[in-house]
């Protein structure tokens, strides 16, 4: 996964993320902005759970994104 990719295309990316962790914050969300450890420690403080966990959680939704993640240039915003 290219997280330098997904940290250029934050703004496309954070409505997928609050779709999956509805606790995280706008504030949250900026403060991640496209970093993965920041992404896994805040889901991780906001659901209480393990580092594990919420790595593997964060690797499931990236499989599922995988798509997204990828920064098809074939979409162009006119």
């Amino acid at each position: 996964m290219n997280w330098d990719r997904i940290e250029g295309n934050w703004k496309q990316v954070k409505g997928k993320i609050k779709e999956q962790w509805g606790k995280l914050t706008d504030d949250h969300i900026d403060v991640i902005a496209g970093k993965r450890d920041q992404l896994v420690g805040r889901i991780q403080e906001s659901y209480g759970i393990a580092k594990d966990e919420a790595e593997r959680q964060v690797s499931d939704w990236e499989r599922r994104n995988e798509q997204l993640l990828k920064g098809d240039q074939h979409e162009k915003t006119y």
